[in-house]
């Protein structure tokens, strides 16, 4: 699925015993993807920036969307660096929401 169509799309609560993303089904979403790569169970990209200023507004870029996604990530903040790891505790492993927020995060840099 191309990023695109993953940006445009929305987070859905994963119902209880709702299953992780096999290992197949997250090798073929991270290809839509440009940057992610897979540490655990998490997809993680780290992005820089030429200031803290910079950092820091996109920073709050990903607290909107992740509040509005419902879909919060965990992220390292740096002077000019900002690393951001997506999973789903619920599921235990990536899901579908992991790779949506993905997207839209890269969309901030479009």
């Amino acid at each position: 699925m191309p990023t695109s169509q993953l940006a445009d799309r929305h987070c859905k609560a994963c119902a209880p015993g709702t299953p992780a993303l096999n290992s197949q089904q997250v090798s073929d979403m991270l290809k839509s993807l440009d940057g992610w790569g897979l540490k655990g169970n998490e997809i993680v990209r780290t992005f820089s920036f030429t200031d803290f200023y910079e950092t820091m507004a996109f920073v709050n870029a990903i607290a909107y969307i992740a509040n509005r996604e419902d879909h919060h990530p965990d992220m390292e903040v740096g002077y000019n660096k900002c690393t951001v790891k997506f999973s789903t505790h619920s599921v235990g492993g990536l899901s579908e929401n992991d790779f949506i927020c993905a997207a839209k995060v890269d969309a901030l840099l479009r």
